[in-house]
């Protein structure tokens, strides 16, 4: 049993936090009457979505006196157990006298929460949860939550978040004077190379920064959460996927990269590490749009949810980082189930998107004929096999419109793609 006074201290110190922190506002929009669970990876800045969600409801005319706002991986709360939740209720009334706003920060701590929180719902009260771990999105816990809850997933700053908190709006982006786009263009090395994790703004070091970021991760959210013993295997395996970002790769391959540094582990193991990698949003998955279910599932592209945790394992990694980029794009704006595709079958195309239609390619330049050749082709052919009229090729910073007979192909800056995609 949790002692009531430090549940009491650690529920006004959250909330002093609350009131005073500084953030910059998401372009997020929040159903006036929703209940809401935001899942993600570590420090993608679901806290912060509840402090904005506080401050607009301040703004509306609640007081704080109805803000219950818990923060779980407070090290005061660590005997908590599901059955104490129901005291954070019995305190609040005691304390305020008034029906309180739930928002709960990382409840996954708390074995079992799902009861409490659907409890919640179905007694109208209104709650807000963040969690970083794999059950938040799992069946099971959308299956007890029972459609009560709206799941959205949260990711580190889109590049145009990542200009607002650096107080730079980029309204039109064909009418930007020299200096505008001289000053947008610096930015975007910076979210290019370290990616957009909020608190990495306010770092000098951001490699450091990201660095600490991944160990917590994997010897946090991976390690610790699933019991592996031998860490160093697991990081060698994410250093290898890293390495290999824009093929494929199956287990079977991660299995024989291991053994030929000295690393035997079974492939049985492999696709337990991969899967708590993707379950800790360290990793997301593309599946081949062609292939047959058994290799769609054996031999997949992955891709890291952010630039900056990408960028530790590479050396002059400037087309993996390109290529990362636009897969957190796509998968940000078409979710990450059945949505984004590549496509290798006798042609090769880096993103498909079935609905609405869509393919591109990806190419770091296009001076050089041979490659531009190489990618036109690719995507002329799909076009032809899908009657796919959307092609696209993005570069770092070319800029133009390729006609191929009836065929039209944008190619478009890197920076330019990333605003538009997201708005």
């Amino acid at each position: 049993m949790q002692d009531k006074n430090k549940i009491i201290v650690a529920m006004a110190d959250a909330k002093q936090l609350a009131q005073k922190i500084s953030f910059a506002e998401r372009s997020f929009a929040f159903e006036e009457f929703g209940n809401y669970v935001f899942v993600g990876i570590r420090r993608a800045g679901k806290s912060y979505l509840m402090y904005q969600r506080m401050h607009e409801l301040i703004v509306q005319g609640h007081s704080w006196d109805e803000i219950l706002y818990v923060n779980f991986e407070d090290e005061r709360l660590s005997e908590m157990m599901v059955e104490d939740l129901n005291t954070l209720l019995e305190l609040h009334y005691e304390l305020y006298n008034c029906e309180p706003i739930l928002f709960l920060d990382e409840i996954q701590n708390i074995p079992g929460w799902e009861k409490f929180a659907r409890r919640m719902a179905d007694s109208k009260r209104r709650v807000y949860i963040t969690g970083s771990n794999a059950k938040m999105l799992s069946g099971d816990v959308a299956t007890t939550l029972g459609g009560r809850f709206l799941i959205k997933d949260v990711y580190p700053y889109s590049f145009e978040e990542f200009l607002q908190a650096n107080n730079i709006r980029a309204n039109q982006l064909n009418a930007l004077s020299t200096m505008q786009k001289g000053e947008l263009l610096n930015h975007f090395g910076e979210y290019f190379y370290f990616g957009g994790f909020p608190e990495s703004l306010l770092m000098v070091n951001k490699r450091d920064y990201l660095t600490g970021l991944f160990q917590k991760i994997y010897l946090g959210d991976i390690c610790g959460r699933y019991g592996i013993t031998n860490n160093y295997s697991l990081r060698i395996m994410i250093k290898k996927i890293a390495e290999s970002v824009k093929q494929p790769i199956s287990y079977n391959r991660i299995a024989n990269i291991l053994a030929n540094i000295g690393i035997k582990i079974g492939v049985s193991t492999v696709i337990n590490y991969v899967k708590y990698a993707e379950e800790s949003w360290l990793l997301l998955r593309l599946q081949n749009y062609a292939a047959k279910i058994a290799e769609k599932e054996s031999n997949p592209k992955y891709y890291f949810t952010d630039n900056g945790l990408l960028n530790i394992f590479l050396a002059d990694g400037e087309t993996s980082l390109l290529e990362n980029l636009v897969a957190d794009v796509l998968l940000r704006k078409y979710g990450r189930e059945d949505a984004v595709f590549f496509y290798h079958d006798t042609i090769e195309v880096d993103f498909y998107i079935p609905k609405p239609n869509r393919a591109l390619q990806v190419c770091y330049s296009l001076a050089d004929e041979e490659t531009k050749k190489r990618e036109i082709k690719a995507l002329k052919k799909l076009s032809a096999r899908f009657d796919c009229k959307d092609l696209c090729i993005v570069t770092y910073n070319e800029e133009t419109t390729i006609t191929d007979g009836e065929t039209q192909i944008r190619v478009i800056p890197a920076w330019k793609f990333v605003l538009e995609e997201l708005r």
